[in-house]
Order: C-alpha cells, then structure tokens, then sequence
C-alpha cells in the first residue's frame, strides 16, 4: 500500500552548509568574510602577486606618485608601495590572528575555569582580571613589549604576539565567565561531576565548547583590535622593525616628514588598516547576529 502521508521537504545539502547558511542570512558579513579571503590569498602568495621586491631600495625611484609603473607610488626610498602593502597583509595577519588566537583562548580558559570552580578561586582570579583591566589596551601592550624585547622565531616577533595577546586576556576571560556562570549550573555539567569526571575535563571539554559562539565572536572582534595595536606599536617602533613590511611601520618615520609632498605614502597604508579592521569588525558583527539567539528573529 503507497505511503501517501506528507512528509516536509527536505532542504538541499548545499543549502544545510553552514557556510552558505551564513551567506545567505548575513550578506554584509559576506562581504567582509570575502574582503578578508581576498587578503589573505594576497598574504599568502605576495612572492607571486606584488610586482616589486618590497625590501629593496630604488634611490632614481624616490617618491614617484601613482602611474602605471607603481600604481600606488614609491617611499622616500623607492620602495613600491602596493607591494608593500601585499607584504604588509602578511604580517598583519599572521600576527593579529596568532596575538587574538592565544589572548582569547587563554581568555576563555581562565574565564571557564574562575566560573567553573567559584568562591575563593574565583575571587582570587576576578581581582587579577581587575587589576589588568585598569590598564588601557595600548598602555599594558607598551608595557609588555618594552618589557620582553624582541624574540625572532623565522622572522616573526613572538614577545610581540605576546605583548598584543597578553591584554586580551582579562577582557575575554571577563565575557566568558558570564556566559560560563549559566552553564555551570546545566544538567549536563552535574552528569559529568556525578559520572566522576575531572574538573579539567569537564571545563575543557563540556564546558568550552558549549562557549565557542561568544569565542568566535569575540576572536573576530580582537583580531581587528589586534592588527590596529601592532600598526600602532610599528608605528612608536616597539612593534614591527624595518625593513619587514608592515602597515604601521609604512606610516611612521620619513613618512610624516614626506607628507605633504607625497601623501600617498601615507594614504594607502592608512586605508588597508582602516579596511582590515572593518572587515573584522563587520564579520564579528554578522557572527553574532548568526550565532545569537537573542539577535535572529
């Protein structure tokens, strides 16, 4: 006998993707998410796509403006600047997502963990967190870098990272542990102490994963507060040293000397900072409005 009942469509496979799910409901957070792909494709393979060694000088070169040979023009030491820029994409990257990556997992440990375990643990931890939140951002970075100096692992700056990531972590850690204070009190999280479990594996694998929405989200919004931070330490020269390419570094030095001769040296590295932000920025936006209950409607 046919089986006439009606059963509800089912949704095609490439519609259930979670990737195209986001797409299609968060169509700004697509853009930036493709501004950021496009960035990253650009650090990634900046050998193969930036026209000129972005290191080496050209002194007949000097401050040429914008023309079909150098797009976006020279520095006063005949460096072109688009390939600069690609370059600096590079080191922007790799350093604003490594500092965001550690500060927020650190963060989002620590915040799990003061929730988790409360009273005097969580008092001692809390006042910690409120000592290094009463140090601004940038003070508490310039602080750490001037502290730990420079440590070159192939090329990259780890005490940097560490500066950047190191006041992320109370900020973080502050988020989590609200959201962490709901869940502790879960059936679940009570199965696992009744079923004998340790308090490192119920905080690490029952209670963070069930954090990962706000730790995306925050991650998103500190990479971008990441790469502002190492464009502003580059710029003191705390951060980054020449002759890296880095966005920060390109704006500091002879540049505000050559600034009203040559704007343009000043100009184009100012706007991939301001765009990489706001994409980060705009993507952690669409992120929460995905991933929020709160915020769908």
């Amino acid at each position: 006998m046919t089986d006439t009942t009606l059963r509800p469509a089912k949704r095609s496979s490439w519609l259930r993707n979670p990737v195209v799910d986001f797409c299609i409901k968060q169509p700004a957070g697509m853009v930036a998410l493709l501004v950021l792909l496009v960035m990253m494709f650009a650090g990634v393979f900046a050998e193969y796509i930036a026209p000129y060694d972005p290191v080496r000088n050209n002194l007949a070169s000097m401050l040429q403006p914008p023309s079909w040979k150098h797009l976006l023009g020279t520095d006063p030491f005949g460096r072109d600047i688009l390939s600069r820029i690609i370059y600096g994409a590079r080191t922007a990257l790799i350093i604003g997502l490594s500092s965001a990556f550690v500060g927020c997992t650190i963060g989002a440990i620590i915040g799990a963990a003061s929730a988790y375990f409360g009273g005097k643990i969580d008092n001692a931890i809390q006042r910690c967190i409120d000592l290094m939140l009463s140090f601004p951002l940038i003070v508490l970075a310039l602080v750490v870098v001037a502290v730990l100096g420079r440590w070159l692992v192939f090329g990259i700056d780890i005490n940097l990272i560490l500066a950047i990531a190191i006041p992320i972590i109370p900020q973080v850690a502050r988020v989590i542990r609200s959201s962490a204070l709901v869940i502790r009190n879960l059936p679940y999280v009570d199965a696992a102490r009744i079923a004998g479990y340790s308090n490192t594996r119920i905080v690490l694998r029952h209670m963070i994963p069930n954090l990962m929405a706000p730790y995306l989200i925050m991650l998103t919004a500190y990479i971008a507060q990441a790469i502002l931070l190492e464009a502003v330490l580059s710029f003191l020269g705390l951060g980054v040293a020449e002759p890296v390419p880095a966005w920060g570094l390109m704006l500091s030095g002879s540049a505000s000397d050559f600034f009203e001769e040559a704007p343009w040296i000043v100009i184009f590295p100012g706007l991939a900072i301001s765009l990489a932000v706001f994409a980060f920025n705009l993507l952690g936006d669409a992120l929460r409005d995905w991933l929020d209950p709160k915020f769908k409607s």
